[in-house]
């Protein structure tokens, strides 16, 4: 009979395969194709997956499709249940079901060298300019929401879940610094999102971390403060982001005049941060490390008018400020300078300060969010009708006219 499989050849053809192009697929000759659909023989057990797929249908059915009206089981055979299938039939549907389970389109390769490519990303961060990296970040957001789309195992979802928490916090972080409140919030909310999706608390106490920055520099004292002690809480004993979020609340401490409890923070900083393992580059913006420390607890005493903060800036200064003028001098020490120049300030010390400030506005390493503090430097110096008030003015104003700095 040339119609025993008449189900397999409309399969075939519903799929746009004529006889020729489906033996091709499967690298078989045509007239192969013809004696299958014929019911003169049986495809072998290796090419079934690939014919399955071909025809778009799970295993079970290609089996059912390749039935023919005198081997089809009997209604007494089907329910008495007289097997019908082979043990080799079984053993592929079972090896089928496996490589459905881990197909994928993604590859841990891949997900390693994206995950590598962050780490340089937030490596470059102290000294890349904002503009320049926020664009690679949206390229690697980009891509992994590609792969988001794509096949893949449970643990390559997770993986990317995680990756693009970590991308969209460290967009969000820049377009904090380019003074871009709208875009930063929406990456935030992004990165919380797949953050939590990931099972990732770190990256969730990331975010509020970070927004807490962000209203800080916007003289939101007390949501700053809420959203350091909720980074606190939620932060991973012992991590990094558990001591950046007790450096932020000894900032926000300061600014609010709360004495006790902003040396009572710098303490905790000092003494978690010096038990810190390094699990990442010392540069990497998301580990802690004692130089950062000694950056925080400069600009913390800074504010809270204590003369020790002299001491932490300038060091902060001679370690990270290159010599002889080679080099660039990252954030960190830029704002150690607008740091030093307030404590000098508030010793009178009118030259020194002025000198101090010029050193961090020229820079050129002052990002557009942290503009307010090298305002409050100059405008103190307006006030006191220093000589020096006009230059440090215009060096200001430059400053803004930069689009989003130099980093």
């Amino acid at each position: 009979m040339t119609d025993r499989r008449s189900e397999l050849a409309r399969h075939r053809k519903s799929r746009g395969f004529t006889q020729e192009s489906f033996a091709h697929a499967l690298g078989v000759d045509r007239t192969t194709v013809q004696r299958w659909e014929r019911g003169e023989g049986e495809p072998h057990p290796t090419q079934r997956p690939r014919m399955a797929d071909l025809l778009g249908v799970a295993p079970d059915e290609l089996s059912a499709l390749l039935i023919t009206a005198e081997t089809r089981p009997s209604d007494a055979d089907r329910w008495l249940g007289a097997p019908h299938f082979s043990d080799a039939d079984d053993e592929l549907q079972a090896l089928e079901l496996a490589r459905r389970v881990q197909a994928s389109d993604v590859g841990a390769e891949t997900l390693r060298r994206l995950e590598l490519a962050f780490e340089e990303l937030a490596t470059a961060y102290p000294v890349m300019p904002p503009l320049e990296l926020l664009e690679r970040v949206r390229k690697h957001i980009s891509y992994v929401g590609h792969l988001l789309e794509a096949r893949k195992t449970l643990a390559e979802h997770q993986r990317l879940l995680a990756l693009g928490g970590w991308l969209s916090l460290l967009g969000a972080t820049l377009h904090i610094d380019l003074n871009q409140p709208g875009p930063a919030t929406a990456r935030l909310n992004t990165a919380v999102a797949l953050g939590r999706h990931a099972g990732d608390a770190e990256i969730e106490s990331w975010c509020y971390e970070t927004e807490a920055w962000r209203v800080l520099t916007d003289g939101d004292h007390r949501r700053a403060l809420d959203l350091s002690l909720r980074a606190r809480h939620t932060a991973p004993a012992g991590s990094s982001v558990a001591i950046q979020a007790a450096a932020q609340e000894g900032r926000v401490r300061a600014r609010l005049g709360h004495r006790r409890e902003t040396y009572l923070a710098v303490d905790r900083v000092q003494n978690e941060a010096a038990a810190l393992s390094l699990v990442r580059a010392p540069e990497h913006h998301y580990q802690y490390d004692p130089g950062k420390s000694v950056a925080y607890t400069a600009t913390t005493l800074a504010w809270i008018g204590d003369p020790a903060a002299e001491g932490y800036a300038r060091e902060v200064i001679d370690h990270l400020t290159p010599r002889k003028g080679a080099g660039r001098m990252p954030r960190r020490a830029a704002s150690a300078h607008i740091d030093l120049a307030l404590t000098l300030l508030a010793a009178d010390r009118l030259d020194e300060a002025s000198a101090a400030a010029q050193r961090g506005i020229l820079s050129g390493r002052i990002v557009p969010s942290n503009h307010w503090r090298a305002l409050e430097i100059v405008t103190s110096v307006e006030s006191r009708n220093l000589p020096e008030a006009a230059e440090l003015r215009d060096a200001y104003e430059e400053m803004k006219a930069v689009p989003g700095q130099r980093g």
